[in-house]
């Protein structure tokens, strides 16, 4: 691989990781704070309008450091991937400017309202403002799902003579067969980030006896929607990602379970180390006959190994796709299983005291966001070599003329900024945690350090 094309990968791959961090807990939290600001309409309760407008906070940390981590992400297009942006700008150019005009400028609008107008608002008028943020934070993630999309699955274009690509049907690429299924699946895992984040506050309150009203709805509602969105995600929206990437990935497919020979009666690799010398997967622990009922309803199905394609054909890293995409799995596996666990505990009524359940709730949160982005690895790597998949390479999009000293001082320069902007970020989130849901004049304890908990 062309050293400089690694720099732009890693430096591209760098960026968008830090950046989502933020937006998934935003679109999470946006239909979570809805659901609170309906509750506080419904009975009137003060607790619940407390909740939404603690939650609002958070929110707007996440929404301002994610926009101040996105705009340079898309900046890279121009400098770091030129070819591609030269060629293919015309159809993405679309839907990234629509995320901008449309959503953002109305996810952006009805927060301020949200956070500064609710003593300005009739009650109904401030539920409308949660209702739009969103609307516009939901909108911003179809956007920008749906360019992600075209690239797995170019579809409504065509090339021109000289090499450009053209959109030849707007429909064509909002409504590209890939987007239905990435886009439920990724919107689903927001609401698994969300609902960790918030049930795991919670439980942090309850094990160190803070806010213990706003606390019990933290961690009612997060198990709640967590328990529903864990499944969903494992069916029907991860089904259906699955088999969009066996109709039109089938190379992809075979490297995420490490199938190097097409098999009738494909087994499904729980475990095992991809060899890609010997064309074979080593200390294999298997379902048999599992994969091929998933992909394609049937025991007896044959799913295609990677040995059925020219190498070329492969993606770059097999190895590191097989394992990004097993950790997915794993992890998605967990998250349902505590989720599981926890709804017991709260249909029990037992939940709110058994605190080795919430010490499990507490200490999970980070593992949606590492399960995150093991996903979206996978969707990257197993495009690869394609940058376009079946249209460009990967090697003919990026910037030539930026040379590897420059891309690594960016990279560097980039790396040392998010670092001050994580900081930042923690610090404001930490004053939040601190000061809770509830008013000053109400709070009926001292404050505890986070570190009490630990």
């Amino acid at each position: 691989m062309d050293t400089a094309l690694a720099v732009h990968r890693l430096h591209f791959a760098f960026t968008i990781t830090f950046h989502y961090i933020f937006p998934q807990l935003t679109m999470g939290l946006a239909l979570l704070i809805v659901i609170l600001k309906t509750m506080a309409l419904r009975t009137g309760e003060e607790r619940y309008s407390q909740c939404a407008r603690f939650w609002a906070k958070i929110f707007a940390v996440n929404f301002a450091i994610g926009v101040v981590t996105g705009i340079p992400m898309e900046f890279q297009f121009g400098t770091n991937w030129s070819r591609f942006s030269k060629s293919a700008g015309g159809v993405i150019g679309q839907t990234l400017a629509m995320e901008g005009m449309y959503s953002f400028f109305l996810e952006s609008t009805f927060l301020g309202l949200f956070v500064y107008g609710e003593k300005r608002l009739s009650p109904r008028l401030h539920w409308l403002s949660a209702f739009m943020v969103f609307v516009g934070s939901w909108l911003s993630g179809f956007f920008i799902i749906a360019t992600n999309a075209w690239m797995q699955h170019p579809n409504g274009y065509q090339t021109m003579p000289d090499g450009s690509i053209a959109l030849t049907s707007l429909a064509g690429l909002i409504f590209n067969p890939w987007v239905f299924w990435q886009y439920l699946h990724n919107m689903t895992g927001a609401v698994v980030t969300g609902s960790f984040v918030m049930a795991a506050l919670g439980a942090f309150y309850l094990l160190t006896d803070r806010h213990r009203e706003h606390a019990r709805v933290f961690v009612r509602l997060g198990v709640t929607a967590g328990s529903v969105a864990t499944l969903l995600m494992i069916f029907p929206t991860g089904d259906g990602q699955g088999r969009n990437i066996a109709t039109h990935q089938p190379p992809t497919l075979a490297a995420m379970e490490g199938l190097f020979e097409s098999t009738p009666g494909a087994p499904l690799a729980i475990l095992g180390q991809p060899d890609t010398d010997r064309r074979r997967l080593d200390n294999p622990l298997t379902v048999p006959g599992a994969l091929s009922l998933l992909t394609y309803k049937r025991w007896a199905g044959t799913v295609q190994g990677l040995n059925d394609f020219p190498p070329s054909q492969w993606p770059d890293n097999v190895a590191l796709l097989y394992y990004s995409y097993h950790i997915m799995v794993g992890l998605g596996t967990i998250l349902f299983a505590t989720m599981a666990i926890a709804a017991w505990k709260l249909w029990r009524g037992t939940l709110m005291r058994s605190r080795p359940v919430l010490w499990v709730l507490m200490l999970s949160f980070p593992l949606p966001y590492v399960a995150t982005t093991a996903g979206w690895m996978t969707a990257e790597l197993g495009r690869q070599p394609w940058l376009i998949y079946g249209v460009m390479r990967t090697a003919a999009g990026y910037s030539p003329k930026v040379t590897v000293g420059s891309g690594l001082f960016t990279l560097l320069g980039f790396m040392g900024l998010y670092s001050l902007l994580s900081v930042l970020f923690l610090f404001l989130i930490y004053r939040e945690v601190e000061h809770g849901p509830e008013p000053e004049s109400q709070a009926g304890h001292s404050p505890v350090p986070v570190a009490a908990a630990v």
